[in-house]
């Protein structure tokens, strides 16, 4: 199928979908006329991909995910591989959270400061 094919039926935008490739996430075939031609389990590489972004991960990180996963079944394989790229991300995660829980404090403390004063 071509560009435009699969942009209508994973709903991402050709744009998208060429830099997917630029990131070796989607690797189409080449036409003689130079089109590009992807396979039909490109909508699944697709809609994984936006899964992955969509839970946080970078283009780099779904990468090295990518080759363990399995087009018929939902996540990836438990793979060294997997399990360290998803272990790193809720990490980093637990980290952002704790901060905006710190920062939520210190506002709602400056806020209260505030309203004593006034």
């Amino acid at each position: 199928m071509r560009i435009g094919d699969l942009a209508r039926r994973t709903g991402v935008p050709a744009r998208l979908l060429r830099y997917y490739e630029e990131q070796g996430l989607l690797h189409p075939e080449r036409d003689t006329n130079g089109y590009r031609s992807y396979a039909p389990d490109a909508v699944s590489t697709v809609l994984r991909i936006r899964d992955l972004l969509d839970a946080g991960l970078t283009t780099e990180a779904i990468g090295r995910l990518l080759p363990c996963a399995h087009d018929d079944e939902p996540g990836v394989a438990p793979c060294t591989r997997s399990l360290g790229v998803m272990d790193e991300r809720l990490d980093s995660l637990a980290e952002q959270i704790a901060r905006l829980q710190r920062q939520q404090e210190l506002l709602a403390a400056q806020r209260e400061a505030t309203v004593l004063r006034g």
